[in-house]
């Protein structure tokens, strides 16, 4: 029992970052119909960059993160939007989605030039111990990854449910021409959309990159699995896109444990099928019906 219980906790905290990766998904397809197949490679640079902060400047982790947080939402969320989305989305997803594959290779490449193709150690926001309760043990890494997410999560449902901000995200998220008759600014909203995700990823990265190690290649998994996740849930609804990155975070961890490290990575692809099979929207995404 002991066991299971800290593999759930380090599976729910895992999956707590996928679900912020698969926030941004959702977000930028819901209010400007955006796939972005960088995503993973957005979590990647941010680990590179804090760690070359730490290297030049001598701080730590944290104030490190907040010297590169600036950065990344400069350069992944406005030059992002204006320099490669907003010039080709009206040419259909099909463009966009090229774009965005070919952009992920180019962070990938460059990374991997410029840092080198080895894993560097990454500095934890916590000291990684061990603690013990009633018989049962837990990470102190685990712990505090999970309640770093749980509350930029309620943070995030907070401002989008009950800012005025966030009603007009959500407004041109459900229908941008309304939006525009209401007098909602729908282009700064889609922006803001592209900032949040920014700062999501900058976020993940912190939480995850000391267990993955900061290396070029950590694009292509967290990618792919916070990918899964906002399809297991539900790519059109936030909380379908949290739900499935908790999903994916347990089973991954619990199947890695009980039956094989080897099929890691194959137990979320078989929940993605079965959940493409019989529930094409996701567990919990709205139906839709799209003219090709």
């Amino acid at each position: 029992m002991a066991i299971f219980f800290q593999l759930l906790i380090a599976g729910v905290a895992t999956g707590a970052i996928y679900a912020l990766i698969a926030v941004g998904f959702a977000l930028l397809w819901q209010t400007s119909e955006t796939i972005n197949f960088a995503q993973g490679e957005f979590v990647m640079i941010p680990g590179f960059l804090i760690l070359a902060v730490i290297a030049y400047f001598g701080v730590g982790v944290i104030p490190a993160f907040f010297i590169v947080l600036p950065v990344m939402l400069l350069v992944f969320g406005w030059l992002f939007k204006k320099l490669l989305v907003s010039p080709l989305i009206e040419y259909g997803d099909f463009p966009l989605v090229i774009a965005t594959i070919g952009f992920a290779i180019l962070l990938k490449e460059g990374a991997r030039i410029i840092w080198s193709a080895n894993g560097l150690p990454f500095p934890s926001i916590v000291p990684d111990r061990i603690i013990k309760f009633a018989g049962l043990r837990a990470s102190t890494a685990d712990l505090a990854t999970l309640g770093i997410a749980i509350v930029i999560i309620i943070s995030l449902q907070w401002f989008l449910n009950y800012t005025f901000i966030g009603r007009s995200m959500e407004a041109t998220a459900q229908n941008p021409d309304v939006a525009r008759i209401l007098g909602i600014d729908v282009e700064r909203m889609v922006l803001y959309t592209f900032l949040i995700n920014a700062a999501l990823v900058t976020i993940a990265a912190v939480l995850i990159t000391p267990s993955y190690l900061a290396k070029f290649s950590n694009g292509e998994t967290l990618g792919l699995l916070a990918f899964m996740a906002a399809i297991v849930g539900g790519f059109n609804q936030v909380r379908g896109a949290l739900i499935g990155g908790f999903l994916i975070g347990i089973l991954e961890n619990l199947g890695a444990f009980y039956i094989s490290t080897n099929y890691r990575t194959a137990f979320p692809i078989i929940l993605l099928i079965l959940v493409i099979l019989f529930k094409p929207e996701g567990l919990f995404g709205r139906y839709e019906e799209r003219k090709i």
